[in-house]
């Protein structure tokens, strides 16, 4: 990467969660830095610590010690307020479920979004550049899982984030139908310089990621640098 300017930074970062009696460690001490425009992949078994850190670093959860920073801004102990205006301006979420409301169609959808945002995107836009300009007057309903899952990236970029967290956003797609997913998350992190962290337990997602970083059992196992980015269109599923 040309350019090394630290989006997230996390120093002995650790969660634990309590259930009755148990303490479940989420996370052990993880220490990462994630840079500006970089595609990096968060890759692991379930239970791993993926989504636990992936929450952290968007202002969903806090952790239990340890610091984590975005940019200049320590979000370790900033409030429920100054977590919401994070999310709110900074950060843009992609989930395994699409999460889109049934009674609005594709525009409005996206447009709940740009409503409340600083410097948005229009919908219309922000849906043309995941390649469903002819869809915008339709319901979730007439739209397939690839599709939705679209809507729900051009609702998440169209408020212009700095950075994309994206949880298991194939997950519940077929190959095809994720490739064109992936091709979409691979346009608006080269075409508009968007940090974007992937969460996968696909192994062949890796290979389009600048960083491949290996969670399991709430540490980080390894880290690889992807010489030679594959595009989507390519990867071995």
């Amino acid at each position: 990467m040309a350019e090394r300017e630290a989006v997230f930074r996390t120093e002995g970062l650790t969660k634990i969660y309590r259930v009755g009696e148990v303490a479940i460690h989420a996370l052990r001490g993880v220490d990462v830095t994630f840079y500006s425009g970089e595609f990096v992949v968060l890759l692991g078994a379930s239970g791993g610590g993926k989504s636990t850190l992936l929450n952290i670093l968007g202002g969903l959860d806090t952790a239990t010690d340890g610091r984590v920073f975005y940019g200049k801004q320590e979000l370790t102990h900033a409030s429920d307020a100054e977590l919401t205006e994070y999310r709110r301006h900074f950060v843009g979420f992609v989930f395994q479920f699409y999460n889109l409301i049934p009674s609005l169609t594709a525009r409005e959808n996206v447009a709940i979004v740009t409503e409340i945002a600083r410097t948005p995107m229009s919908p219309e836009d922000a849906l043309a550049l995941v390649g469903l300009k002819q869809r915008l007057d339709h319901f979730p309903a007439q739209l397939s899982g690839g599709e939705q899952q679209r809507v729900a990236i051009a609702r998440a970029i169209a408020k212009r984030p700095a950075v994309l967290l994206c949880d298991e956003p194939t997950g519940a797609l077929d190959s095809k139908t994720g490739i064109v997913v992936l091709e979409a998350l691979a346009w608006v992190n080269q075409e508009l310089g968007t940090t974007t962290v992937v969460i996968t337990h696909n192994a062949a997602i890796a290979a389009m990621a600048h960083r491949v970083i290996h969670l399991s059992d709430g540490r980080i196992t390894g880290v690889e640098e992807n010489e030679h980015r594959a595009p989507p269109a390519e990867l071995s599923w």
